[in-house]
């Protein structure tokens, strides 16, 4: 149904709106990847968790918006139901590898200012490897659990998802029996993988805090706190909406009105892959000192083939 209550004047509005937010993903989050290739400075244990979450956010958007922008722009709104199972599969497993490499980078930022001499041999390019392999692939147990909850339940009737794409509240919502015990057990589930890894998460920057206070030079108190200040805004995007939509859906007489719920999830959803790229982009010195060295290098080829041609 996409957002309920829009008039279909605004369809090709919306669509190319959730279009253009579609590329700019795509374009911010491939060009992250491309310089990661290619820039053999970055192959740094921060810029692994950078290159896989842009994987990630490209991997969300790809699942979510496509049908939601060919049902308003070509009035396309049907999915088939195990489609529409194995986009929900995909949009929580995405939401859960977010929540587990936020932890790493969490745990990451905590290392390089808490232990700054020893970080190089505690946080290696190997074994930052080995932890976001471990989070792509545990990334599926919370969602599948979910997921078996779901399939259990009888759906025989009604068939208007209430969001942008196919999720559990949504589908479990539908089913033609008492969805109380799959909703609790993925509400169970959604707080565990929202709340372990925010726990670690508040754990090290309040231990970072502490650590940054402790800094008697007050250049290097703005150093330190400069730079967890964008991933505190992204984390703090991701994680805050995300607990007020499960909380009030399992709430009764505390549930949100769609049209809101709708709009803090694509809200959440989005925003951070949109801003990422761009935000590392402008604040991290090393890709800030590529794309100078890239226009130096290009406006040399350029005199020279304006000096050619004279």
């Amino acid at each position: 149904m996409g957002f309920p209550g829009l008039q279909p004047k605004h369809y090709s509005l919306i669509g190319a709106l959730l279009f253009i937010i579609y590329i700019a993903v795509i374009t911010g989050n491939s060009l992250i990847v491309v310089l990661f290739v290619i820039e053999r400075s970055l192959h740094k244990p921060m810029y692994i968790i950078m290159l896989s979450l842009s994987l990630s956010d490209i991997g969300f958007c790809t699942v979510a918006l496509p049908k939601v922008i060919s049902r308003y722009w070509f009035n396309d709104g049907y999915i088939g139901f195990y489609i529409c199972l194995f986009q929900r599969q995909l949009i929580h497993y995405f939401g859960t590898l977010n929540s587990l490499i936020m932890m790493i980078m969490a745990l990451d930022r905590y290392l390089a200012i808490c232990y700054p001499l020893r970080y190089s041999v505690l946080m290696t390019n190997r074994t930052m490897r080995l932890l976001i392999v471990f989070s792509w692939v545990t990334a599926m147990i919370a969602p599948t659990i979910s997921l078996m909850q779901t399939v259990k339940l009888p759906f025989c009737g009604p068939n208007l998802i209430l969001n942008c794409f196919c999720d559990s509240l949504s589908m479990n919502q539908l089913a033609c029996a008492d969805a109380t015990i799959a909703n609790l057990i993925g509400y169970a589930v959604a707080m565990f993988v929202l709340l372990v890894p925010l726990s670690f998460i508040i754990f090290s920057y309040l231990s970072i805090l502490v650590s940054v206070l402790r800094i008697a030079n007050a250049q290097g108190r703005v150093k330190a706190f400069s730079t967890c200040a964008t991933q505190l805004t992204i984390i703090t995007i991701y994680y805050v909406p995300r607990f007020v939509v499960y909380t009030t859906s399992n709430i009764p007489n505390a549930q949100l009105n769609s049209s809101v719920k709708i709009a803090m999830v694509m809200f959440y959803s989005l925003l951070p892959p949109v801003v990422n790229p761009f935000i590392y982009c402008i604040r991290i010195k090393e890709i800030r000192q590529f794309f100078i060295k890239w226009c130096v290098h290009r406006n040399k080829i350029i005199s020279g083939s304006l000096t050619i041609s004279k």
